[in-house]
């Protein structure tokens, strides 16, 4: 064996890693100051703040910087409670009576005031327990306040966020009255309750306008060198929505919020306002309770607030069009591959006739090519879905049918420049263009910084507060088996010993990808892409898995997830990614709790997803390829090795990403809904080919010159041909 390959694959291991190395850039932290105010609306939404209506609010936000606000919580849905104890928590929280299915209930806290300075919580050491024993995010109630001398408390809201964990609020008032500047210079962190924004109309414009009132005589009265912190700390009903974030002070005068956490500008989640305040008082979190990371800074806020938050940049609009339209997409691409793999088995069946002279006849050829041409757009439909985010359908007034038009418009597109391409016939074309456009959709995007795939139908919601920037579910899931594909499509085009080095570059270029914290964001999925190009590597000369190729793939993925792994642990703690957090919960013996939440959150999402029912028809369809004896998918791997390489490394690297990242089957199910009808195709058409044999006809005897009688073969089929 030359030494060349296993010295490039090495290398290009070693490149791998070092587009691993870049930090990204720090952002310096805004000056420290005396008190914190943290003024909160459950409810309150970007739509509305008017500057006729709440003049405050507005100007606020105006000379502030902004950011939507996810306010995710321990529940499926943060009703108001859950949102205070949340923001005090810095920590996924809920407040008793954990009831994930009813509505929200807006009846305040039980509080105690035993004197005439603070109060008590009367369930606080019950939520102090519940949070502990039944949920896995490990949040104390009260570990904000717990972190500073004393809290001051206005309203029973801002009583759950100031309470300590034993339930004491240090000093309470039930509204904004008596001696307000006093009060919220006596302590360093003020907490407000400025009500609850609910119904709609003008029911809805009147609390805005009462807790715009609330907030003038906050504003009236702050103390100098304070920061104001204004949230919609939760929503008030069973519709999840994005919230206000505004922060106004000095060194927070304009610009977006983010923090780490989100790594997407212009967004921050509820559990980051708690390490915020700490932050900005110049103190330190506490160690092993915090979830939420440090707001910071960023440019870019237009000047006027209404281009800002309305119109085009609604993401509150776009994310809850995205829900509704998702749900809806993976239906209906379950549903026609389904049938379409259904109506295909018998046309696959006919493809390949029994031996002999009489025998079903062949599929009609028009059928055929109806058939090839739906596989191809039903491949398309991810890739076209992604690029259909980037029009304003969900501004329509029937954002669902807008969305359905640009995509199969799309699809229709990209199947004619698959189709009419001069090299079409050849029988590995249709999966290998295919799967180029699906990895440079996906790529591309990534480059840019993912604007396609933040609340987009093909994407993932901020709204669901489970990934902000960077690669999702089934993005991961397109741009794996696509480049995969990609790279056993172009080894079966040079000489075996150099076919690994094909899968490690290209796959070094996916790792660096979709690890970056620069373009994927998703070190768990760059160490399933590592595993699944090793795998992919070491069968793609041909054979089976053997004990030294699995030894010699382990080892090479174990080397790369250190080398990850060493990466993200030498960067600050507010700049580590998922991995990094992840080994230092465990270092600090809190992983057990990290742990319990991806499997609790596999388990929601296998039941749940859409893309669950992709997954497994695309395996029975394969397994109806693979195993039965007209499914043809056996005769591609045996003609293209690489192929079934490919194949290989896709469900190893799809199973991996979707176990540890909490997603059950959606990369499995996006990579299905991608490449299982080019596979079937590939498969249709290498049937085709081995039924160009040779016809059976009687065998004629004719003397030779010489009177020997001798034997004539049958003409051969004119439509014999190789499976090329």
């Amino acid at each position: 064996m030359p030494w060349g390959p296993p010295v490039l694959v090495v290398l290009a291991v070693i490149a791998s890693l070092a587009g691993l190395t870049i930090n990204p850039k720090t952002v310096a932290a805004p000056p420290t100051v005396d008190y914190v105010i943290v003024a909160g609306a459950a409810g309150l939404r970007w739509e509305d703040i008017d500057p006729q209506r709440t003049p405050n609010l507005w100007r606020e936000a105006t000379q502030g910087s902004i950011g939507w606000l996810s306010v995710k919580s321990a529940q499926r849905v943060t009703c108001p409670d859950d949102g205070w104890v949340t923001a005090g928590a810095g920590n996924y929280a809920a407040w008793p009576p954990l009831n994930p299915l009813g509505p929200c209930s807006l009846d305040p806290p039980a509080i105690t005031q035993p004197d005439q300075i603070g109060a008590d919580l009367t369930d606080q050491a019950l939520a102090v327990r519940e949070n502990q024993d039944r949920l896995s995010f490990g949040a104390v109630p009260g570990a904000l306040a717990e972190s500073v001398r004393c809290t001051t408390a206005f309203g029973p809201g801002a009583a759950l966020a100031a309470a300590r964990p034993f339930g004491r609020v240090d000093k309470y008032q039930p509204a904004l009255t008596g001696d307000v500047k006093t009060l919220l210079s006596s302590c360093p962190i003020s907490m407000v309750d400025l009500g609850t924004i609910t119904g709609s109309g003008a029911d809805r414009q009147a609390a805005v306008e009462q807790a715009d009132a609330a907030l003038a005589k906050v504003l009236a009265a702050r103390p100098d060198r304070s920061l104001m912190l204004i949230a919609g700390v939760s929503d008030t009903d069973r519709t999840t929505r994005l919230h206000v974030a505004i922060a106004e002070g000095a060194g927070w005068d304009g610009g977006w919020l983010t923090s780490a956490g989100t790594g997407r500008d212009g967004y921050l989640q509820l559990v980051d306002l708690a390490p915020t305040v700490l932050s900005a008082l110049g103190k330190a979190a506490p160690e092993k309770l915090f979830a939420g990371r440090t707001a910071t800074i960023v440019d870019g806020k237009p000047a006027d607030l209404t281009k800002a938050v309305q119109g085009s940049h609604n993401a509150d609009q776009r994310a809850g069009a995205q829900h509704a339209v998702a749900e809806i997409f993976f239906k209906v691409l379950s549903i026609v591959q389904l049938l379409l793999f259904l109506l295909i088995v018998p046309v696959m069946g006919r493809a390949r006739r029994h031996a002999g002279p009489t025998g079903p006849a062949l599929p009609p050829p028009r059928l055929v090519a109806a058939f090839e041409v739906a596989l191809i757009a039903a491949a398309l439909a991810i890739p076209a879905a992604l690029l259909a985010d980037a029009s304003p359908w969900w501004q329509a007034k029937h954002p669902a049918w807008w969305f359905g038009l640009v995509t199969f418009a799309l699809v229709a597109v990209g199947t004619a420049a698959v189709r009419s391409a001069p090299r079409f016939r050849r029988t590995l074309w249709p999966i290998g263009a295919v799967a180029v456009i699906g990895t440079v959709v996906v790529g591309v995007d990534l480059l840019t910084g993912a604007q396609l795939q933040l609340n987009g139908v093909a994407g993932y919601s901020a709204i669901h507060g489970a990934r902000y920037a960077g690669v999702g579910g089934v993005g991961l899931g397109v741009f794996v088996s696509g480049l995969l594909v990609v790279s056993g499509w172009a080894a079966q085009w040079v000489r075996k010993p150099w076919r690994p080095l094909v899968f490690v570059l290209l796959g070094g270029v996916g790792v660096v990808m979709v690890g970056s914290p620069f373009l994927g964001a998703d070190p768990v999925g760059a160490i399933a892409v590592t595993a699944g190009v090793c795998v992919a590597a070491a069968i793609s000369t041909g054979g089976w898995l053997t004990f030294p190729r699995i030894a010699w793939a382990a080892l090479a993925g174990l080397a790369v997830t250190i080398g990850f792994a060493v990466v993200d642990l030498r960067r600050p703690a507010l700049e580590q990614g998922s991995l990094g957090r992840f080994l230092s919960a465990i270092a600090g013996g809190t992983g057990g709790p990290a742990v319990q939440r991806a499997a609790s959150s596999n388990g929601q999402t296998l039941l749940e997803s859409p893309l669950t029912v992709l997954a497994v028809i695309g395996v029975l369809m394969l397994a109806f390829c693979q195993f039965s004896p007209w499914g043809g998918l056996q005769r591609v791997f045996g003609l293209h090795p690489a192929l079934r390489a490919a194949g290989a490394g896709t469900t190893v690297a799809t199973l991996i990403a979707g176990a540890l990242g909490g997603s059950a089957l959606t990369v499995a199910g996006a990579a299905a809904a991608a490449t299982v009808p080019t596979a079937v195709l590939t498969a249709l058409r290498v049937l085709l080919h081995a039924a160009d044999r040779t016809r059976a006809f009687p065998v004629l005897s004719e003397p030779d010159k010489t009177g020997v009688v001798s034997k004539t073969r049958a003409p051969s089929s004119p439509n014999a041909g190789p499976a090329r």
